[in-house]
């Protein structure tokens, strides 16, 4: 399945977080634009956002103020 230009862009987003082990409010809102820009979250974007909130929620990626 070919990936959406959308998705390919959070999915380096979502990567650069992971890699730094946190993300701060502007990047967590500019991952949520990102997502939601075309006016279509599809299935791959829900996907990655799905992942980064479980990974927010058990502290492997820490949301900085």
């Amino acid at each position: 399945m070919k990936i959406s230009s959308s998705a390919w862009t959070l999915r380096q987003i979502i990567e650069k977080a992971i890699e730094d082990q946190r993300i701060s409010k502007t990047e967590y809102e500019m991952i949520i634009h990102q997502a939601t820009s075309d006016g279509n979250l599809d299935n791959q974007e829900k996907v990655l956002l799905k992942q980064l909130h479980e990974m927010i929620e058990d502290k492997t990626v820490k949301l900085m103020p």
